[in-house]
C-alpha cells in the first residue's frame, strides 16, 4: 500500500514543523501531501536526513518498477502497473511483442522477419497496431556467428532488442556491440550474475533473471539491487499454461498486495520456448497478454498469428474508463468535391467506423463531420447534451466545411431528428436534412439523395 502524506510528514525535518518554504510550498504538511500524490520530488526538501530520504524513496517507489528497453521514441516501457484486474482501474503499459530470430536460421528467414517487423502494421479503430521488438537468440553456440547476427540486425532496424544466449561469453560480447541501444539481456542466473554486475555498472542495460522457481528469483533480484542495478525483468521458468498462470499471478499479487519489493518488477514470457505447436504458442501468448507479461516473445510472425494478438492487446490495454474516440474534424470519404453531401455523427470510434464504412459502400463522395461528444454514441451523446443544435453549430462554423462545399445541406442521424429545428435556428444558412436511422441504410440513401439534388 502506498505511503500516506500523514506518515511522510512525521519523517520530515523537525517532525514536519520546520515549514521553511524552500520547497515552494507553505508548510511541510503541504509538501508531504503533494509528495504522496506524486506532485513533487523528494529532492525539493533541502534539509531531509539522507537515511530518511532513502527510506522514503523506497516507500514512494511504485510497487512494480517501470523498466525501459531500448532508446528513443521506439523504446519499450514495462511495469508500473497498479491493479490485478483491468476493471479495477486500468492496465497501463501494454506488453511488447517480440519476434524471435535465431542465429542458425537461414539468411533469407532472418531478412523476412526483419521485413515483417517493419511492414506488418494494421490500421484498427483509429490506431496502428504492430509488433515492437526483435529477440535475437544464440542457438548455434558460436559467439562469432551470434555477433554477426546482432550486428546485422542493429544496422537494419531501429527497434528495441532482446539478446538471448545460454553462453554468457556470447551474450556479453553481443551486448558490447550494441550497449548504446540498451538491449534486454537474458538469462541472468545464479551461475553468471557475478559476471554481469561489473558490466552493467559500466554499460547499463536491463536484464531478465531466470530461475527454476519464483523463490529462486528473489535472491537474484536482491543481489542486483544491492549492487545498484534495478532495471530488472523476472523470467520464471514456467513449463506449461497452468504453471505460467500460477507464476505470473503470484508475482503480480506479491508486488501489489504484499508490497514485496524483490518481486516488484515486470516479467518477460517465452511462449516460443514452451511449445513447438503453433496454435499452442499463440494460445500461450494470448494468455500472457492477460496475465501479466511485460514482454512476450513469439516465433511465428505471419499476419494470421500476430493480428489477433495485437487486437487482443489493444482491447485489454484500453482504459475502460475512457471510450475509444476519434479526433473532432471533417473526414473526406471517397474523394469528395465541393458538391458532395455533408453528414455529421459523434466521435465514438465504433460509430465513426460503421458510418464511414457504409458511406464508402455507397460509393458517393462525401464529407463526414465528426463532432466531439465525449466518445459517446449518437443517442447517448444527445441525452447527455453533447450532440445538440447548440453544440453542433459552433463546430460546423469552425470546421472550415463551409469553405469546402458550394452548398449548405447538412445530413443529421435519423435517431436525433428532434434536433433539426434547433439546429436550423443555430445554422440559418443551412438546410438540415434528417438522414437514415440506421447506418446500414446509407448505401441506398445517399445515391438517391444526390440524384434528387441533380434532378
Amino acid at each position: 500500500m502506498a505511503i500516506k502524506g500523514t506518515d511522510i510528514v512525521k519523517k520530515l525535518p523537525e517532525g514536519g514543523k520546520k515549514n521553511c518554504k524552500e520547497c515552494g510550498l507553505p508548510t511541510c504538511f503541504a509538501f508531504a501531501m503533494k509528495l504522496a500524490s506524486g506532485g513533487i520530488v523528494l529532492e525539493k526538501c533541502p534539509y531531509i536526513d539522507p537515511a530518511v530520504k532513502l527510506e522514503l524513496e523506497d516507500a514512494l517507489a511504485p510497487p512494480i518498477k517501470p523498466v525501459t528497453v531500448g532508446t528513443g521514441s521506439n523504446a519499450v516501457l514495462a511495469g508500473d502497473e497498479q491493479v490485478l484486474y483491468r476493471h479495477e482501474k486500468t492496465f497501463i503499459h501494454q506488453p511488447a511483442i517480440a519476434f524471435l530470430i535465431s542465429d542458425d536460421e537461414p539468411a533469407a528467414a532472418v531478412e523476412e522477419k526483419i521485413t515483417r517487423l517493419k511492414e506488418l502494421q494494421f490500421a484498427w479503430v483509429g490506431k496502428t497496431l504492430k509488433a515492437d521488438m526483435l529477440a535475437l537468440r544464440c542457438s548455434s553456440g558460436d559467439p562469432a556467428r551470434y555477433g554477426e547476427l546482432v550486428t546485422k540486425v542493429c544496422g537494419a532496424v531501429d527497434c528495441p532488442l532482446m539478446l538471448i544466449s545460454e553462453n554468457t561469453d556470447a551474450l556479453l560480447a553481443a551486448h558490447a556491440t550494441c550497449a548504446d541501444k540498451k538491449p534486454l539481456l537474458y538469462p541472468v542466473t545464479a551461475d553468471n550474475i557475478d559476471r554481469f554486475i561489473p558490466v552493467l555498472k559500466s554499460r547499463p542495460s536491463p536484464v531478465a533473471l531466470k530461475a527454476a522457481t519464483i523463490d529462486a528469483l528473489v535472491p537474484l533480484a536482491n543481489r542486483l539491487k544491492e549492487a545498484g542495478i534495478e532495471d530488472i525483468f523476472l523470467a520464471p521458468d514456467s513449463a506449461d499454461l497452468n504453471s505460467a498462470i500460477r507464476d505470473e499471478t503470484l508475482i503480480r499479487r506479491a508486488a501489489l498486495k504484499q508490497s514485496f519489493r524483490p518481486l516488484g518488477y515486470p516479467t518477460v514470457a517465452f511462449p516460443c520456448f514452451m511449445t513447438k505447436d503453433r496454435a499452442s504458442e499463440m494460445l500461450l501468448a494470448a494468455m500472457f497478454i492477460i496475465k501479466y507479461a511485460g514482454i512476450i516473445v513469439i516465433s511465428h510472425v505471419d499476419e494470421q498469428s500476430i493480428l489477433p494478438l495485437l487486437v487482443q492487446r489493444m482491447n485489454i490495454y484500453t482504459d475502460p474508463r475512457i471510450p475509444m474516440s476519434m479526433e473532432e474534424k471533417v473526414y473526406p470519404i471517397n474523394n469528395p468535391d465541393a458538391a458532395s453531401p455533408v453528414l455529421i455523427t459523434t466521435n465514438w470510434a465504433l460509430t465513426y467506423f460503421i458510418v464511414a464504412s457504409e458511406i464508402e459502400s455507397s460509393k458517393v463522395p462525401s464529407w463526414l463531420c465528426v463532432k466531439e461528444a465525449g466518445g459517446l454514441g449518437v443517442l447517448t451523446a444527445w441525452a447527455a447534451g453533447k450532440f445538440s443544435g447548440d453544440s453542433i453549430a459552433p463546430f460546423i462554423k469552425k470546421s472550415n466545411i463551409e469553405q469546402q462545399v458550394n452548398h449548405r445541406r447538412l445530413i443529421i442521424p435519423g435517431k436525433v431528428a428532434r434536433i433539426r429545428h434547433e439546429l436550423t435556428e443555430a445554422l440559418p444558412d443551412w438546410e438540415i436534412i434528417v438522414g437514415p436511422r440506421e447506418a446500414n441504410e446509407i448505401p441506398s440513401y445517399l445515391p438517391n439523395l444526390v440524384k434528387s439534388w441533380k434532378g
